[in-house]
């Protein structure tokens, strides 16, 4: 015989699948599923949390339960010498960028190399698919690097951000690090995901001929839509044997 939880999750399965749940749409509230199917609240959730791991529900914390909606898959391209972080274009997204003035501090000191209380410049990208928030990136700069210009202005446009990079020293070495890991509790309200919903993060260290790093940043993508790929070209000798 099943279980509560289990008889459960199969009526809201298949609620979904036969399309009476729609995909986006909100569930009723924990407490009104408890009492519609006559059991307590850690049943219910329970129940949720096996559509969950299926990738039927999405839950977003703060704002409850939500039947999955698949978005269109990001495709990372990573490299040697890539730089900013790239994500395959899609004329269907569209990114906001804001730009904040921020102090070095933890992790950021070491990923940049600058002593604790170095002026900043973070960089934060939103990329969304209609009004779903798509993927999310944090870029740190040096701020002596960032133009006046843009420190001023607190929002700009892709085009103006991604002009930005031009204005950077030439990039003499890309370090990527990938990791697959939960998003933070920040990252998953930001990006309207799942707290169960694995992330790819992926952090990025770019430094200059001298050595100096002149950015870090830090990508966040959702990994039900995620792929990454990497290319390396490696030189051939094509030189001829002497006869």
């Amino acid at each position: 015989m099943l279980s509560r939880r289990h008889c459960i999750a199969n009526d809201l399965r298949d609620r979904i699948t036969a399309g009476r749940l729609k995909p986006g749409e909100r569930l009723p509230s924990e407490a009104q599923l408890a009492a519609q199917y006559e059991v307590s609240t850690a049943t219910l959730r329970s129940a949720l949390a096996v559509l969950q791991a299926e990738g039927l529900v999405d839950k977003i914390h703060g704002k409850g339960n939500f039947v999955h909606r698949s978005l269109r898959r990001i495709t990372y391209v990573g490299g040697s010498g890539t730089r900013p972080p790239q994500i395959a274009a899609d004329a269907a997204l569209r990114i906001t960028v804001r730009t904040t003035k921020i102090r070095a501090r933890g992790h950021l000191t070491a990923l940049l190399q600058v002593s604790t209380g170095s002026p900043l410049t973070e960089f934060l990208c939103l990329k969304y698919e209609a009004k779903s928030p798509h993927s999310l990136a944090r870029i740190y700069v040096p701020r002596d690097l960032a133009p006046a210009a843009m420190l001023n202005e607190p929002s700009m446009s892709h085009e103006a951000a991604a002009s930005f990079a031009v204005l950077l020293p030439t990039p003499a070495n890309v370090r990527e690090t990938v990791s697959a890991r939960l998003p933070t509790r920040d990252e998953a309200s930001t990006l309207q995901i799942s707290s169960a919903l694995a992330v790819l993060a992926i952090t990025q260290v770019t430094a200059d001929i001298t050595g100096r790093v002149i950015e870090a940043a830090l990508l966040v993508l959702p990994g039900d839509r995620a792929d990454a790929v990497f290319t390396n070209n490696h030189a051939i000798d094509e030189g001829r044997p002497e006869r």
